[in-house]
């Protein structure tokens, strides 16, 4: 059996920037005076049990095999939500520690789930340390998409493999280009929140909002959400952000070396806008006949923000949704399922599986058409192989399987039957609020029981990491390889 050391030194030098990443807080808490040491104690503890990780895994390979990059890609996940849940532990919030897992889980898979219930009156600290996790979740969860998953082959990833990370050797190749996406990442990050602050964001809420809008998390700083400010400038700014958070990563790579081109060839960018647009012109045409008090150009901005919002996975409300009538709530759901781009921080089954699975779906009709005729599937002008699709379909159809298996435990765990079917499917796609009067855009979930809250958790881990990257792991099979 192989040695698993190179996995657990990452996860210690994670676990040292996590705990680096919590002074950030206690400055705030200093700031504000908050008359808290808990971020200090939070730091003090997670650096302590970094550095005595790294130590004891010093006499690493620097190599990562496929058995231990799945290894790794779980793994450093549940340990940034176990530490990350510290800080919430330690808060005056008085929350349980499933209360204080399930918010730092919610919070570095980018799901934007809360049992907070006064987000207003706060501490200062606690709302910057969401927004870090999240932003620390989006980065993270964009360098994996690129770098390990297409590696592991999940779901189709392996679509996205780059000439930079072609090797079945995985960590040597992976630097350069994570770098290269974390300093795009932090410029549009910084560029997000000037312009909140332009628009009229005080300073801290520009930073805070500017975190988890890239990241298309969704926690906000206050109850309302984006609704808070009541600004059409801020919500057009968080649509731009939020689109520009929703296109994979890699592009913006090509874009710089020279493929000007690139934004509008790639066909996965195409889709999305075009699911986009459709979606808000159904939502729009729905509220102009349903909801006449709206005007038009409040019904048009309301629906593109709201649509885009959960489509992206991002989480931000502006309005009650949940009052808006049945369809919007099927057709949400609908939305969730779908998500975004591979390689961005949306969520969800991902634009291009779905758009593999309608070529597969017309290459089988052509076939009955013409028997003997000779088709080739290409996507993004590349061919694609059978094996390719059969790895779609069976992720495609494994989702949908573990959103209702996690629907039907919710129930069992006492939520009634929208809000297990809405929690089920706003965790395992990472969304955020729900639907129903308990955890809709109006409520929260902490009202839900200790059990469904780790239900969800898992949820969330299994829908951040492509489901396959962590049930692979409760195979016996794969300790024994």
């Amino acid at each position: 059996m192989t040695s698993n050391k190179t996995v657990f030194f990452i996860v210690g030098i994670l676990l040292l920037i996590l705990g680096l990443f919590m002074m950030i807080p206690y400055a705030v808490q200093l700031i504000y005076d908050e008359n808290s040491n808990s971020f200090f104690s939070s730091s003090i503890i997670t650096v302590f049990i970094a550095v005595l990780t790294i130590l004891a895994t010093l006499k690493k390979d620097n190599q990562l095999n496929l058995q231990q990059a799945f290894l790794f890609s779980t793994l450093s996940w549940v340990s940034i939500a176990l530490f990350g849940s510290l800080p919430f532990l330690l808060s005056n919030l008085n929350l349980s520690f499933s209360e204080a897992f399930f918010e730092s889980m919610s919070g570095i898979t980018t799901t934007g789930s809360t049992t907070i219930t006064d987000l207003d009156n706060s501490p200062k600290s606690i709302l910057l340390w969401r927004a870090i996790m999240q932003w620390l979740g989006g980065v993270g969860i964009i360098v994996m998409a690129t770098t390990v998953m297409p590696l592991l082959k999940v779901g189709g990833m392996q679509v996205f493999k780059t000439d930079s990370s072609g090797s079945e050797k995985i960590l040597p190749k992976t630097i350069e280009v994570a770098f290269a996406i974390i300093s795009i990442y932090t410029i549009l990050t910084l560029a997000c929140g000037f312009v909140y602050w332009t628009q009229g964001m005080n300073i801290f809420d520009s930073i805070a909002h500017s975190l988890t809008t890239l990241a298309t998390g969704g926690f906000s700083t206050h109850n309302e959400s984006i609704g808070y400010f009541k600004n059409p400038g801020i919500e057009f700014t968080s649509i731009i952000f939020i689109i520009l958070g929703s296109i994979p990563f890699i592009t913006y790579l090509k874009f710089v070396k020279g493929n000007k081109k690139i934004f509008y060839q790639d066909t996965q960018i195409r889709g999305f806008l075009y699911l986009l647009i459709i979606s808000v012109l159904i939502m729009f045409v729905y509220l102009f006949l349903n909801k006449t008090e709206y005007p038009v150009l409040d019904n048009l901005r309301i629906s593109s923000f709201n649509v885009l919002s959960i489509l992206s996975g991002t989480g931000y409300v502006t309005d009650d949704f949940g009052l808006w009538g049945e369809f919007p709530l099927i057709f949400f759901i609908f939305l969730m399922f779908v998500g975004g781009c591979a390689g961005s921080t949306t969520c969800g089954i991902k634009i291009f599986r779905l758009q593999i699975l309608f070529l597969f779906v017309g290459n089988q009709i052509k076939k009955l058409i013409y028997p003997n005729s000779i088709s080739i599937v290409n996507y993004n002008n590349k061919k694609i192989e059978d094996s390719f699709v059969n790895s779609v379909i069976i992720f495609i159809f494994s989702y949908l399987f573990l959103f209702l298996i996690i629907a039907m435990l919710l129930s069992i765990s006492g939520l009634d039957f929208l809000s297990a079917i809405s929690g089920a499917a706003t965790s395992i796609s990472n969304v955020g609020p729900g639907l129903g009067d308990m955890i809709g855009p109006n409520g929260n979930f902490s009202e839900v029981s200790d059990i469904s809250k780790w239900i969800l958790s898992f949820a969330m881990l299994l829908g951040r990491l492509e489901i396959f990257a962590v049930l692979i792991l409760f195979l016996p099979s794969f300790w024994k390889s």
